[in-house]
């Protein structure tokens, strides 16, 4: 049956010791990637196809992600799938052709992390000028953290220095470096973060271009230095953090200022700063004086004094004048009372004379026609009043 020959086929095949490992060079063509996990594709060359098949168990170890054009090298072994009756390739490992898988798988997840924004220099935050407790996420016990405290004191000998101790090489390194950098960021109030380890090879170096950790990188709400390896080594991690050191020694000068040198400088613009206050102070004080000398010429107080001076000279005439004035009015007034003093009854009185007036009317008498026979009359004298009754009265003659 064809169950039948197709069953002997695998087995010869299976059996055969040339197709149980082999390196197939070719270019991926119709990739799929099932929602089981298996990877189906074809490898093709300039003339012939050749199915193959890439399980789960063996693609979950893949750094880089297969694509159609790709140009690969499949190892695997020749097997016959029965049910189609087609001969395939079962990969179990996959490398790119002309560069390795880990320039491969850095290029694809720089590119990809690119278009989602976590390379961009717009979303890139400043250092703090005087952080105030500086972060290191790195391995304890390598050199790369001794000349970072080393340089970090030296520095600025006020900063605080908090630790976390992280693998940084091995399958556990990104969960570890993810781990560490959520505890000091929880944890730590730190004010910048230094991400890093030394010098290594490319493979030592991965943990710090996998996803996990450019992501928590990207994340942190504290600015973050990476600090990878040597300067000509670059990293995912470089780019997703806010700035990028050449070296662990160099993120920790970048990290905080040297207090010394600011020292200097504070002096020296203090100097600067006085020099000038007082060029400014003696610039003000001569305007001052130049524009008090243009004040005086105008100065109303001279004039305000003679006119003072002038009111009270006038003021002084004017009172003479009222004396005089007041003299002049009393020898007048004295002048009139004698006068009416010669004039006034009372004078007359005093001589001997008696002023007489009606009883009743008090009017003056000035003639016997208003007087009748016992009528009564007051008769004023210099001391006192008699009221006298008229007996008599005799007209005088013609």
């Amino acid at each position: 049956t064809v169950t039948e020959i197709n069953r002997i086929l695998k087995r010869y095949l299976e059996g055969e010791p040339l197709f149980r490992r082999l390196i197939i060079h070719g270019e991926i063509s119709n990739f799929r990637h099932h929602t089981s996990g298996h990877m189906y594709f074809v490898l093709k060359d300039a003339q012939s196809t050749m199915r193959c098949v890439m399980f789960r168990g063996h693609n979950t170890r893949l750094r880089f992600t297969p694509s159609d054009g790709m140009e690969v090298y499949a190892t695997g072994a020749i097997t016959i799938y029965e049910t189609g009756g087609i001969y395939q390739l079962y990969v179990e490992h996959l490398e790119p052709g002309g560069i390795g898988d880990l320039h491969l798988a850095f290029e694809q997840l720089k590119i990809k992390l690119d278009k989602e924004g976590l390379f961009d220099v717009q979303k890139k935050r400043p250092l703090p000028f005087l952080p105030r407790r500086v972060g290191i996420v790195t391995s304890p016990t390598g050199a790369a953290v001794q000349d970072m405290v080393t340089i970090l004191t030296r520095r600025m000998p006020q900063v605080e220095i908090l630790i976390a101790p992280a693998v940084v090489q091995g399958k556990e390194a990104p969960s570890s470096i993810v781990e560490n950098l959520n505890m000091l960021l929880q944890w730590g109030e730190c004010d910048v973060i230094i991400v890093g380890r030394g010098g290594g090879s490319i493979e030592d170096l991965w943990a710090f271009n996998e996803e996990a950790v450019a992501r928590a990188v990207f994340a942190s709400q504290v600015p973050v230095i990476s600090a990878v390896g040597h300067e000509t080594d670059i990293t995912i991690c470089d780019f997703a953090a806010d700035l990028r050191a050449p070296t662990p020694s160099a993120a920790a000068e970048l990290a905080v200022p040297l207090v010394s040198a600011l020292l200097e400088e504070v002096s020296v613009r203090e100097i600067r700063l006085k020099t000038a206050w007082h060029r400014y102070l003696n610039a003000r004080k001569e305007r001052l004086l130049g524009v008090k000398r243009m004040l005086n010429s105008f100065n109303p107080v001279g004039v305000l004094r003679q006119r003072q001076q002038r009111l009270d000279e006038l003021g002084q005439r004017l009172e003479e004048s009222i004396q005089r004035q007041i003299k002049s009015n009393r020898r007048e007034l004295t002048a009139t009372v004698k006068l009416l003093d010669g004039l006034s009854p009372l004078a007359v009185v005093a001589r001997g004379y008696g002023i007489i007036t009606q009883r009743q009317t008090k009017d003056v008498v000035t003639s016997i026609k208003q007087i009748d026979i016992n009528e009564e009359v007051d008769v004023m004298l210099q001391d006192g009043v008699l009221t006298a009754e008229v007996t008599e009265i005799k007209p005088n003659k013609a």
